[in-house]
């Protein structure tokens, strides 16, 4: 639960509020302001994502005319042999095409079901943190009784330190998407993206999952500007320069400033966290691997500042250094 808004609540609370009302408060304002944001947003994403559905089987068939000229232009005499390849592999594509359907069914299905998880966590979210808010110091008071008596204080500063960090990271990466979603959008409407808005909108959102969000970004903007502009170079060349230099940016200015020195890692060890949960847990890892290095490096310093405060570090007693061999008597 963030600091901010238990502080919140306490506040309210002692201007007269019951905490109850205090709690469901602050939760009416969050929702209302996420609420009003997506309402703000949902015409411009629906018309862009209209258009995008219009539009798409005449790109196709543009781009396929146009892959077709550039192939024949290569190949020459081969180009013959390479489209009796192409249609064979369309002929059985169309053969097999139950066993496709079905696939795609149930991945449509499992799409499905997600939609549903999420649409259920986002109902059920703003209960948990109502229910948080209100019963949030008789919980913390209760788990404190349960702490050993020696190591209380000690614990609690544990705790505190971790959930600052995993507090400052949800911000900050929020901070994150909502700067390189408006990059996006503006950078690529500029260079002349059909879909600019719904790519650079898209693009932040899934930026909160670091390297996960600008790959999938990059992946899509290039098609569309291939689609768009092909067989003509230099405006691809533009979208995807817009794309790297929002990952440049988010890597060396925003990332770093609005996470790294929050969270108290080193961009070095964002990025080696971030390669090392991906290859172990794969884009769980990737999603989890800043707070969870945040804790860890928690826990690193408070070791090594209890290792520099030991008898271990300082000795108990000084001990005379040993001379070299050729001064021994």
């Amino acid at each position: 639960m963030p600091r901010e808004f238990t502080a919140l609540a306490d506040r309210l609370e002692r201007y007269g509020l019951s905490r109850t009302v205090a709690a469901a408060l602050i939760v009416g304002v969050v929702g209302t302001t996420i609420v009003a944001g997506m309402i703000l947003l949902a015409p411009l994403m629906a018309a862009q994502i209209q258009q995008l559905a219009s539009a798409l089987p005449a790109d196709i068939e543009r781009a396929r005319n146009v892959l077709e000229g550039v192939a024949r232009e290569r190949l020459g005499a081969h180009f013959a042999v390479v489209q009796a390849g192409i249609d064979r592999l369309i002929a059985e594509l169309q053969s097999s095409g139950g066993a496709i359907a079905s696939a795609v069914a149930a991945a449509v299905w499992s799409r499905g079901a997600t939609l549903i998880n999420v649409a259920a966590v986002l109902l059920i979210t703003p209960l948990v943190v109502f229910y948080l808010l209100v019963d949030w110091h008789a919980m913390i008071e209760r788990v404190r009784l349960w702490l050993p008596r020696d190591h209380v204080a000690t614990i609690e500063q544990l705790a505190g330190e971790i959930n600052d960090a995993i507090a400052a990271f949800i911000r900050g990466q929020g901070a994150v998407c909502i700067c390189l979603g408006l990059f996006y959008v503006v950078a690529l409407s500029l260079v002349g993206l059909n879909y600019g808005a719904f790519v650079g909108v898209a693009t932040g959102m899934l930026a909160f999952v670091p390297m996960i969000g600008w790959v999938i970004g990059i992946t899509v903007a290039t098609l569309i500007a291939v689609v768009q502009f092909a067989p003509k170079i230099s405006p691809v060349l533009a979208v995807m320069g817009v794309m790297v230099t929002g990952m440049a940016i988010d890597t060396a200015l925003l990332s770093p400033a609005l996470v790294g020195k929050k969270v108290g890692l080193h961009p070095v060890w964002l990025i080696f966290a971030l390669f090392a949960f991906s290859l172990l847990f794969g884009i769980v890892g990737t999603l989890v691997a800043v707070p969870v290095s945040a804790a860890i490096a928690v826990m690193a310093r408070f070791g090594i500042a209890r290792y520099l405060q030991s008898e271990v570090y300082s000795g108990r007693h000084a001990v005379e250094p040993i001379a070299p061999a050729d001064k021994r008597p």
